[in-house]
């Protein structure tokens, strides 16, 4: 599945805010089969603090919900979380890093937030969603050095943008 918009905001924020040197996206768990089914969408790595974040994204503009009511998609929300740690615990040689699994999405409905606080994840949803992005907006203002990331490119682009000059 190509990478999409969303998940390279997040990899952005992963790279550039919490300084990650290795972002990938789309990640799926060796061995194939069904376990290899169920991809990471985007992961971080911060070999200096030995930190790794693993991130489920979500960008559904109008509100979250997958496969159906809110029932369903805390259900299946869950089992992402629970592949996340199983990732963490077979790949990533803990206690060697200290994995943080996150959870992206920019609109969640006020139903859902206490249900998603329930299952584990850290949340970056609703304003607090923004306000990374908007970190990375400001980033975005004082740079023009291309970051390898087309969703921070197009930040850069807006921010830099000046007013129109009458010729």
């Amino acid at each position: 599945m190509p990478t999409e918009m969303g998940e390279y905001l997040v990899g952005a924020y992963l790279k550039l805010v919490l300084g990650c040197s290795v972002v990938d996206y789309n990640a799926r768990p060796q061995g194939g089969g069904l376990q290899g089914l169920g991809e990471l969408d985007v992961i971080g790595f911060d070999f200096v603090n030995r930190n790794v974040y693993l991130c489920e994204v979500t960008t559904h503009l109008d509100g979250l919900l997958i496969g159906g009511g809110g029932e369903a998609t805390i259900a299946k929300l869950a089992d992402k979380h629970a592949r996340q740690k199983l990732y963490a615990e077979r790949h990533l040689h803990l206690p060697d890093f200290n994995a943080r699994f996150m959870f992206w999405s920019p609109v969640v409905r006020p139903g859902l937030v206490a249900p998603l606080r329930g299952i584990g994840f850290e949340l970056f949803i609703n304003s607090v969603y923004r306000d990374a992005i908007d970190e990375l907006r400001e980033l975005a203002s004082s740079s023009t050095s291309d970051a390898n990331n087309p969703a921070f490119r197009l930040l850069q682009i807006l921010e830099h943008m000046r007013e129109p000059t009458r010729e």
